[in-house]
């Protein structure tokens, strides 16, 4: 209890406008792994074509760039707080829209995937800035921290009860016996939590970045670095978000095992980034992004030459460590260039969110 308190204390020692921002991301992310996994799943599910889960994750890729854009202007106008709501509430009317149609035609997955990309891309530009404007270099590693161990207890707890759920309805005849009204259920309660991570949002004090002209297509040399850089993570996101479903699905068994592989490692993953995060310095970035670099590679490679259960077990398993390591060290390590450079420049710290967004992309669809 001592050792709870001393993390409370550190907590509140925390500027007010960065511990409201945790919190309405801690409750947001009980809806990440939703719509991470279980939409594709629910895609692969109802159509029961892999090349359909690729359409919709492209169609995400492609709206959450010009998201991005809009966003820019936008923000000129509209207070950030209010952006970032909105982008969580239409991730959750994204899904409910979904999740009620009966025929997944091509042309209606690309629709809603483009519905979901407007909705991921407003998400993503505001959280990106909320958190570069309410932290500084020396908490942002124990800010993401934080954030992250609660995403890696939700990748645990979430994806489970989720499995469970759907699977029961199968099994024992739960709302008519049927999984697609067990997905519709899941889609009402990940409405409810949007709702109730914006209201909090909305409590807090955030500034604006100034509204100046913000796509420029000539940067400083350690920019073009970190976009090159942006492209290599793009490249293995594709990777990450579509194929644990269409794996599972295919080569293991349905939802209820694709729920409880996600578990796996996902409590150690998360005491392990809360320490990482709490005891790291920014100089020892680099060491946590090869670790979960080389994990990454440890998992893909396994997957790749057994290509059976065993090999995405395995997969799966690196993964539940790897990916929230990575985002542990990358955000810092682009944050800290964006401070560098913005002030190198003279510009507008959303101009290299928006230019960083574009690598991002890039890389998203070449890995699909």
């Amino acid at each position: 209890m001592k050792r709870l308190r001393k993390e409370v204390e550190v907590f509140l020692r925390c500027p007010r406008s960065m511990r409201i921002l945790i919190v309405s991301n801690m409750i947001y992310a009980l809806v990440l792994p939703v719509i991470e996994i279980f939409v594709a799943a629910y895609v692969m599910r109802n159509s029961h074509a892999v090349s359909r889960v690729v359409t919709y994750q492209l169609a995400v890729y492609a709206a959450t760039p010009v998201a991005f854009y809009l966003n820019g202007i936008l923000l000129g106008r509209v207070e950030v707080k209010h952006l970032y709501a909105a982008g969580m509430l239409l991730s959750g009317v994204a899904m409910m829209l979904l999740m009620r149609s009966g025929v997944l035609t091509p042309q209606g997955i690309a629709t809603y995937g483009l519905a979901m990309g407007l909705a991921t891309g407003l998400f993503w530009a505001n959280r990106g800035f909320l958190a570069l404007a309410t932290t500084n270099d020396d908490n942002r590693n124990y800010y993401y921290g934080v954030e992250l161990f609660v995403a890696a207890l939700a990748a645990v707890a979430v994806p489970a009860l989720i499995g469970w759920f759907i699977s029961g309805a199968s099994l024992y005849g739960w709302l008519g016996g049927t999984a697609d009204r067990a997905y519709r259920m899941i889609a009402l309660a990940v409405l409810g939590l949007t709702v109730l991570s914006a209201i909090l949002l909305e409590r807090g004090s955030f500034r604006n970045p100034g509204r100046t002209h913000f796509v420029f297509f000539r940067f400083h040399a350690l920019w073009r670095r970190m976009l090159a850089l942006a492209l290599l993570k793009g490249l293995a996101q594709g990777y990450m978000l579509t194929a644990p479903a269409m794996l599972i699905m295919l080569l293991v068994g349905q939802e209820g095992t694709l729920g409880m592989t996600q578990a796996i490692g996902g409590v150690f993953s998360a005491c392990l980034l809360y320490t990482v995060g709490r005891i790291t310095a920014p100089h020892h970035r680099m060491i946590v992004f090869a670790c979960g670099l080389l994990l990454f590679l440890l998992g893909a490679v396994s997957n790749a030459l057994f290509f059976n259960a065993v090999g995405v077990l395995i997969f799966i398993g690196c993964l539940v460590l790897a990916k929230p390591l990575l985002d542990l060290a990358y955000n810092p390590i682009e944050f800290q260039v964006v401070d560098v450079v913005s002030r190198k420049e003279g510009r507008n710290e959303y101009a290299y969110l928006f230019n960083h967004e574009i690598g991002l992309f890039t890389g998203r669809c070449l890995g699909c």
